[in-house]
């Protein structure tokens, strides 16, 4: 079993929304120690514990109204032993940017997404396109990239000579991200979105794809 740290790690770089409780403070013999940890989601634990099920339940029932307040709270559970302060903390998702294409417009794009509170994922499924050059971390299969994704997601595709832009957008359309973009006219573009419609994709999905990107 991953320890907290390393669970809390790996939920983070995917994006996805957590709350940690940490023990504070001791009033008592409870069946704990200061510093125990219990990592969550809404409605699970995930690794760690406050030190004894009763203690761990508590804190789950608060996770949810924590998450939803944004701000961390400190919580006192009873035992019969005594009792604990908690630390709860949420820990809200990072918007994912999917960048489709290693162009130079996605290296712009990859260095300026941190800036703007991003994480970006390159996605280049042609490895000739990797050679020689540093894409650190770049997905190359399709099929990769569904698990890497949280669900405040946003994608842009930066090469519209790809072979694959309509698989790329079907694995992305059905996750319901809030911004689609492809660059390009739509004299370039135009073509990969009737390849969708031919795939059954509907005009009404088709319509939030934005292209050209800022228009």
């Amino acid at each position: 079993m991953p320890s907290v740290e390393e669970e809390f790690a790996q939920r983070l770089a995917r994006g996805e929304e957590v709350v940690l409780a940490t023990v504070i403070k001791l009033d008592g013999k409870p069946p704990s120690r200061a510093g125990a940890k219990l990592l969550m989601t809404r409605t699970a634990t995930l690794a760690g514990t406050l030190g004894c099920s009763e203690f761990d339940s508590a804190a789950l029932k608060d996770a949810a109204a924590i998450a939803d307040s944004g701000a961390p709270q400190l919580r006192t559970y009873q035992h019969d032993l005594g009792s604990i302060d908690a630390y709860l903390e949420p820990h809200t998702p990072v918007p994912t940017l999917v960048v489709f294409g290693a162009t130079p417009v996605a290296r712009a794009i990859m260095a300026w997404a941190p800036e703007l509170g991003f994480r970006a994922i390159l996605v280049e499924t042609r490895p000739e396109r990797l050679k020689g050059q540093v894409w650190p971390g770049a997905v190359t299969s399709l099929g990769e990239l569904p698990p890497l994704l949280g669900p405040d997601l946003y994608a842009v595709h930066t090469d519209h000579d790809a072979f694959d832009i309509v698989a790329a957008l079907e694995t992305i359309l059905p996750l319901e991200p809030k911004f689609v973009g492809l660059v390009g006219s739509r004299r370039h573009t135009g073509h990969h979105l009737d390849g969708l419609r031919a795939k059954g994709v509907s005009d009404d999905v088709i319509a939030h794809i934005q292209t050209p990107v800022g228009a």
